[in-house]
């Protein structure tokens, strides 16, 4: 009998007398037994129910008298009760009756719901409990010891410290069994009014504090109908005959192709059918040979059980042989075949290998064939996308002095780019001494826009059927994205602010002067900004750029850009100017200052310009409350001051009274350098002093403001 472990938890220091006494019995484990509809016969004896409800019941067990071993043990007999959909197997006599859930031949095992013991308290001394105990001398069970544990659950019992539980093993050859609750008092009770004691399959009970809760909670929440347990079952009235004496009469391995075996727990035997057989060996003929050839062509996992490696399997009883076709031969394992070396066989490589030669030869004209068709698509694509119109507008100017050459051409005049043959570093470019196959001299240059603030044209491709460019991969989005995106509210210093505006107009600066003909970006705004992992700005997508001579103007009839980021003088003139670009920088800057999209939704959801909403509080000298409050201090006033500004010259109506790229760079560059300097009063008196091209220009802010924002209402309108 084991006495009670009691815990140090202050509410139990009052031990509960509980005592669980293992009277020698019996709970059932239940093994998984193979439907009989997978061996294509009956594990039952024949004309008898070979299931209940889903349970499998092979003979020696069965439903009824006549279809068990009664003769053997009378608890061979099961009862299927009808009473449940579907019906379930009962196991037992009238008096004790346990439900079953499985039987298995193979390991001599059944599994079934065995009643759970309990005591439980209403009051400190009032109770009610179930104490009942089994009595297997007579029954084929015993209790597996290593697939089941006791287990007892309760506050101060014997369990592990402070958890609650306790689990204990069982012995073997226990044939009978019960639960005695030493108990008749609980201080306990309030929280813990239930005790149980069971015996249960291993690894089926995890103890939960909700267990020791409530009256009878644990019975009613995990164990209605019993907790399994594994029986481990045999024919206990004899043992396996000895080699040489006769067969007794009530030997139960009735069937051919069988053999005994010893029980594993307590006395008696378990039949098995031999290898290469399966069944049911309690059964006349109920071993049948395992056809493993057939196993092998329904289900590829048989092919590892019973190989037979580039052979034909044939089927024996109890096994199988794998014989080699012809021209094989055994590979000394029996389970495979490999091919003879043969003269024949070696001719017939030989044929094979000249056979792959001739058809890689035949692969390699094809692919000859291939390349030329390739040439002949890459000319004809050439002329779709304008080759041969650049061709011809080259020819038309310098008929006698234009050739067309190709890179193989270039390499070949210029030694392969030899260091040797560098003339001079142009402005975009270097150029070489060369010489072509007339032994004509020439000088070859390399020429391209290059500025680390523009995202960089890798090349183009014109030989394929749409024409391609190729640009540098810049790795972190968008300025649109980084200010405006699902990530808003991370913080962005105004240095990291300062230093895309500088870049980004170095950029426009330099498209607009720093070529020999101006370049007009067209489209300037914060998602043709591309972002690298330091936040370097690289400005991108020039598809509404054009190529214009310095200080020249054009009509155009359709004025490209992106609302909220359009000059209105050129959307008004239909004349694109380096000063629409300006424009466009101010709008971009008026984004960095406040972090407000180009057009955004006031308070009130409502669509407005972001130009003419700052023009429009800057003339009322409140438009700090526009700016981004991150970046608002005492320190840095001075420098949004100055850039606010700066973004209202370069949204001034007409294009003339805009600084230029280069001057909103020299700008920003002297802020970025004296950031905190204290600034003069640049607004008090409604005029801003600005110093382009070295001449100081005092323009009044108030006349400028007012038609900076009649014009910025024309893009205000179109918003809304």
């Amino acid at each position: 009998m084991a006495k009670p472990v009691t815990t140090k938890h202050p509410a139990m220091q009052e031990a509960l007398a509980l005592a669980v006494k293992l009277i020698p019995g019996i709970f059932f484990l239940a093994v998984a037994v193979q439907d009989a509809a997978s061996f294509g016969y009956s594990l039952s004896l024949p004309g008898c129910p070979d299931k209940c409800g889903n349970i499998s019941i092979p003979y020696p067990f069965g439903i009824g008298p006549s279809c068990a071993a009664t003769s053997i043990n009378s608890y061979f007999n099961l009862t299927c009760n009808n009473t449940f959909n579907p019906p379930r197997p009962m196991v037992g006599d009238s008096e004790a009756l346990v439900e079953v859930t499985d039987i298995s031949l193979e390991h001599g095992e059944m599994r079934v719901l065995s009643p759970v013991y309990y005591i439980c308290f209403t009051a400190n001394t009032t109770f009610t409990k179930f104490t009942e105990g089994y009595e297997l001398k007579h029954t084929p069970f015993l209790p597996s010891p290593s697939r089941n544990r006791f287990t007892v659950i309760g506050c101060n019992t014997l369990g592990l410290i402070g958890m609650g539980c306790c689990e204990a093993a069982i012995p073997t050859n226990l044939t009978a069994w019960g639960a005695m609750f030493e108990m008749n008092q609980s201080k306990v009770w309030s929280f813990n009014p239930c005790f149980y004691a069971m015996v249960s399959e291993v690894g089926w009970y995890s103890f939960q504090q909700k267990d020791l809760v409530g009256h009878l909670g644990f019975i009613d929440d995990r164990a209605q109908r019993g907790a399994p347990v594994v029986a481990d079952w045999a024919i206990r009235n004899g043992s396996c005959p000895e080699e040489g004496k006769g067969i007794p009469g009530d030997y139960a391995c009735i069937s051919a192709n069988s053999y005994c075996m010893d029980a594993n727990n307590g006395p008696g035997y378990l039949c098995q059918c031999s290898k290469g057989y399966e069944g049911n060996p309690y059964l006349l003929n109920g071993c049948q040979d395992v056809d493993e050839c057939v196993l092998r062509k329904q289900d590829p996992k048989y092919e590892d059980m019973y190989p037979c490696r580039k052979g034909i399997c044939h089927n024996t009883p109890g096994g199988y042989l794998c014989k080699c076709k012809l021209g094989k031969r055994s590979d000394g394992t029996n389970y495979g075949c490999r091919p003879l070396r043969t003269r024949a066989e070696q001719v017939a490589i030989g044929t094979s290998v000249s056979a792959i030669a001739l058809m890689a030869l035949t692969c390699v004209l094809a692919m000859q064939v291939q390349r030329k068709r390739h040439k002949k698509d890459k000319d004809e694509y050439f002329k779709q996308n304008g080759g041969l119109k650049l061709y011809d507008e080259m020819r038309s100017r310098k008929v006698d002095t234009i050739h067309i050459l190709t890179e193989k051409d270039i390499k070949k005049a210029t030694d392969n780019y030899s260091e040797d043959r560098v003339l001079g570093i142009g402005g975009h470019g270097m150029v070489y001494r060369g010489t072509l196959d007339d032994n004509k001299e020439v000088a070859i240059k390399k020429s391209k826009i290059n500025h680390r603030n523009i995202v960089r044209l890798i090349g183009c491709c014109l030989d394929v059927h749409v024409p391609m460019l190729v640009y540098e991969f810049v790795s972190n989005g968008t300025l649109s994205e980084f200010l405006h995106g699902t990530d808003r509210r991370s913080s962005i210093p105004l240095d990291i602010r300062l230093k895309i505006a500088t870049q980004s107009a170095e950029a426009l600066a330099y498209l607009h002067s720093s070529t020999s003909r101006t370049i007009l970006h067209g489209d300037f705004k914060s998602a043709n900004i591309l972002l690298d992992d330091q936040h370097n700005a690289k400005v991108a997508d020039f598809g509404a750029s054009a190529l214009k001579s310095m200080n020249e103007s054009e009509f155009i009839m359709f004025v490209q850009g992106t609302l909220g980021y359009l000059d209105p003088e050129s959307f008004i003139s239909h004349c694109l100017t380096d000063k629409s670009d300006v424009y466009s920088f101010g709008v971009v800057l008026l984004e960095l200052m406040t972090r407000k999209r180009a057009i955004y939704a006031n308070s009130i959801n409502e669509k407005e310009s972001l130009s003419y909403s700052f023009l429009l509080m800057f003339d009322q000298n409140i438009h700090r409350n526009m700016l981004d409050r991150e970046i608002m201090d005492k320190e840095t006033m001075v420098v949004l001051e100055k850039l606010s500004i700066l973004a209202a010259n370069c949204l001034r109506p007409r294009g003339d009274d805009r600084p230029t790229m280069k001057e909103v760079l020299e700008c920003l560059q002297m802020i970025r350098r004296h950031p905190m300097h204290a600034a003069s009063d640049q607004k008090g008196d409604s005029y801003a002093h600005h110093n382009y091209e070295g001449s100081p220009i005092v323009v009044p802010l108030n006349e400028t403001i007012y038609e900076s924002i009649e014009a910025s209402r024309l893009i205000d309108d179109l918003v809304r």
